[in-house]
């Protein structure tokens, strides 16, 4: 089995096509997702996922490109993830792609989310474009290595890949490894061991090779493994049972009395 360990199910292109998305998920060999939350505002929705479906989780956090969802507390935080299928803290990190000026705001909240990480044992999922440096300074300064978490939706060098996995981080690669014009992203994918690698979606951004362009679902995080797979000789299987086994033991979620429905 598979899982899908960073989607945006919440967001308006599922309104009402949930159980839809599920029996996709469990035709493609999908078991579990991981729903992830972008803004404090729209956290219930993410929850309220979480909680009406044993196969999916959660996460809390508000995404470095949303500069109007103003400061956040530790507190803030610490009470949201106080729920037991809330698994992480994010999404949170740093983007300066599309946003642009003084970004220590940006800084200041990435250093939030990975002190309330430290405060609740839960680990970090971090999203970082046109950041790299500045995200495993931050990493290095705030101890992130503590609790450790995921890259999510790997799109850095090697370089970064290897500094990340040495904090304790796993590397998330998406859709984008299928993209013909990512052959340096598939190298960094058949370097980096196997038991540092998850696999996501992203849903619904970033749909992968044949479906890109359209809307991204959680069912097509198969089509991100397949490729993973060929690109290290290994075969599907190998693939899906070490993600699936990275994934559960990095958001300390018993595999066991987690089954789909």
């Amino acid at each position: 089995m598979l899982v899908d360990s960073h989607c945006h199910l919440d967001f308006d292109e599922f309104r009402d096509c949930v159980p839809e998305l599920l029996g996709e998920m469990a035709a493609a060999g999908v078991s579990h997702a991981l729903c992830i939350s972008v803004t404090l505002r729209d956290f219930p929705r993410v929850l309220a996922l979480a909680e009406t479906h044993p196969n999916l989780f959660a996460t809390v956090g508000v995404h470095p490109d949303y500069p109007d969802a103003g400061s956040v507390a530790v507190d803030e935080l610490l009470m949201r993830a106080d729920h037991p299928k809330v698994v992480a803290i994010g999404e949170t990190g740093l983007d300066y792609y599309r946003l642009t000026g003084d970004l220590e705001w940006q800084r200041e909240r990435f250093r939030v989310h990975i002190r309330a990480a430290k405060a609740c044992g839960k680990p970090l999922v971090i999203h970082t474009r046109s950041a790299a440096a500045d995200t495993l300074r931050i990493m290095e300064e705030e101890g992130a290595g503590e609790v450790g978490g995921v890259m999510h939706c790997f799109t850095e060098t090697l370089e970064v890949a290897k500094a990340a996995v040495a904090l304790g981080f796993l590397i998330s690669f998406s859709g984008i490894v299928t993209f013909r014009n990512a052959g340096s992203l598939r190298e960094v994918a058949k370097a980096i061991p196997l038991e540092r690698i998850l696999v996501e979606t992203d849903s619904p951004y970033l749909a992968p090779t044949p479906h890109r362009g359209k809307v991204n679902r959680p069912a097509y995080v198969r089509l991100v493994a397949e490729e993973i797979a060929r690109l290290r000789g290994i075969a599907l299987e190998d693939v899906a049972a070490a993600t699936t086994e990275n994934f559960f033991r990095l958001f300390k979620i018993e595999q066991q009395v987690t089954h789909a429905s």
